[in-house]
Order: C-alpha cells, then structure tokens, then sequence
C-alpha cells in the first residue's frame, strides 16, 4: 500500500518534491509568537495541498523503512508523526486563548478613539490567521491519523486531552464576535451529539491467531449491531489502546462514530475504576457493551442492571454472548 502511494506521488514530478522540502521546512514550530506580522498578509495553504503532502510525507518515510530493520519501528514512529502536527495545533490554540484575553481587555477599554479600535482590530486580525494556522495544522493531523489507522489498524489517540477538530475560521467582525465564535466551536468541538453507548472490555490474550481472528469479528458484529439500532450513537469507553477499548475506537473511528473517553485519575487509586463507572453510568447510556474485562468492569455490569440499562453481554468465550456459550455446552453433554 504504501510502495504504490509512493509511486504514484514520484509521477507527479518535482513541483511535489519542491511541496515536500516546503512542508519539511514548515514544520519548525518556533514561530508562534502573536505580534510575529512576518506572514500576516499570506492565505493558508490549500486544503488539497496539504493532505497530498501530508500523505507524501508518510509515503518517503514509511516506503523507506518497509521490509528493513526500522520496520518494527513503523507504528511507534506513526504515532509520533501524527502526534507532531497534533501538538503544533495545540500550540495554536494555547496562543489564541491568551490573546482572547488581551481582546476582552481592549474591548473593555474601547472610548471610541481610532487608535484603541485600531488595536483591537490588530488582534483580532492575528488571532484569526494563528487560528486558520491552527486549522491547517489539524487538517495534516487528521490526514497522517486516516494512514495510521490504515497502516496500523489502530485509531490514533492522543496521549493526553482530546483530539477535536474546529473546523475552518469564518471571518470575524468585531471582538465580541470573534470571543463568541471561538466559544461556541471549542464548545461544540468537545460536546459529543447523539446517544452514548458504553463499552467495557479489558486486556485479552489468545491461544491462537484464529481465536484473536473470530473475538474481532465477534467485537465488531457485536458494535455494527448496536449502531443499527442506536443511529446516532456515540461511544464511550475508557481508552486503554493495549486493550478492548483500542478495537472499538478503531471501529469507531473507521465507521465515523464519535467517542468520549474517560481516563483513570490515577491520584484516586484504587478507586480510580469505580469513579470512571459512575462517569459512564452518570451519562444515563442507552446500552452497556460488556466484552470480558476485570473486577471494576462487572461492577460496572452489575451498577448498569440496577440502573435499569440495558446489558449487551458478550464475556463468553471468544467475544459470544454467554447463553450461547451454555447452549453450545449444554448440547455437546447431551
């Protein structure tokens, strides 16, 4: 897969290479200073532009070390890539909050003199281009995660806070306006639509490739199912990527599902697990998707019961609903 996507980028001759050596060279993030005026009057790249060199980026790299020594290195050194252009929007993004402050202060200080207006409109101006920059970055992000997960089969999430998407920066009129708009996309981007499912599951290993084989397809039946009931589901789970809940992220983000993901707070101990269920719980769910996990993950089980939540039970072998499992034993002792 990659070899042909190589290929097919090398056809496009050397204006790609010159895209390439200039995405490379963009890719120094040291210049996130908010009065840096150097490119104010520049458009962001196209759109098109930057998931080809996003993509051609990938394919020189990961063309290069398929079938050699670095190539058990591929899905560590993919994470890190995406997780490159992730952290440049961060970075963005933490520049835009604090200029957001200095626009209240200056809206506040607003007398009707021209130069005071002027000010505000300065920055306005510069928070708007920091957030189209921002966007870009997000756009290379989400491009570089559809190849890992293609590459990978794993979703690709953050080690830390959300991976959202604020879409593209609609002109602003006035400091009001920009303060409102920048609130209502962080908002929207963080609240997910629809009705929450949670799924449960733990760290599984298997006796053999076919076992590991016939869970997934079990797991993923299991979700295509739910979601032909609930339309408008969104997932919830705990996001443990070395366990269940990286499968069903996978799934997920590959069927365009959104999800929520509630981490441990390790400082809560061993309660930690408890409190994460009474989050899941507190989102009143419509189904619990219990695959075979721990002691925390039955409680959960047992909490959902009693709250009247409906259990999609599949802890029998192999990701199969238990009454299955005892129909198939029952026969073969009959």
């Amino acid at each position: 897969m990659l070899i042909r996507r190589i290929g097919r980028r090398r056809q496009t001759g050397d204006r790609s290479m010159t895209t390439l050596a200039a995405a490379l060279e963009s890719l120094q993030l040291g210049h996130l200073k908010p009065g840096d005026d150097a490119t104010g009057g520049m458009a962001p790249p196209l759109a098109e532009a930057l998931e080809q060199t996003t993509t051609a980026i990938w394919s020189d790299l990961f063309a290069t070390m398929m079938n050699t020594s670095l190539e058990r290195d591929i899905e560590d050194l993919g994470w890190g890539l995406v997780n490159l252009f992730h952290r440049a929007a961060q970075k963005k993004h933490a520049v835009i909050d604090r200029l957001t402050d200095d626009i209240r202060l200056l809206i506040a200080e607003q007398d009707g003199s021209e130069i005071n207006a002027s000010n505000l409109e300065d920055k306005i101006e510069v928070a708007r281009k920091i957030e189209e920059a921002a966007t870009c970055y997000e756009q290379m992000r989400d491009v570089a995660a559809a190849h890992y997960i293609r590459e990978t089969g794993k979703s690709w999430i953050p080690g830390a806070g959300n991976r959202i998407s604020l879409g593209v920066t609609s002109a602003i009129i006035d400091g009001r306006a920009f303060l409102k708009a920048r609130r209502d996309k962080v908002r929207d981007a963080n609240t997910a639509i629809g009705t929450p499912v949670v799924f449960t599951g733990g760290r599984m290993t298997f006796r053999s490739d076919d076992d590991m084989r016939q869970f997934a397809e079990n797991l993923h039946r299991t979700l295509n199912a739910v979601r032909e009931r609930v339309g408008d589901m969104y997932l919830v789970h705990g996001g443990d990527m070395r366990g269940l809940d990286g499968l069903a992220a996978s799934w997920a983000e590959q069927k365009g599902v959104q999800q929520v993901r509630f981490g441990l707070d390790r400082k809560l101990g061993d309660r930690a697990g408890f409190r994460r269920n009474d989050q899941f719980l507190n989102l009143k769910p419509r189904y619990v998707i219990a695959f075979p996990g721990n002691g925390v993950s039955e409680r959960l089980v047992i909490d959902a019961k009693k709250a009247g939540i409906r259990i999609v039970d599949r802890r029998g072998p192999l990701g199969m609903p238990p009454s299955a499992h005892n129909a198939q034993a029952g026969r073969k002792s009959a």
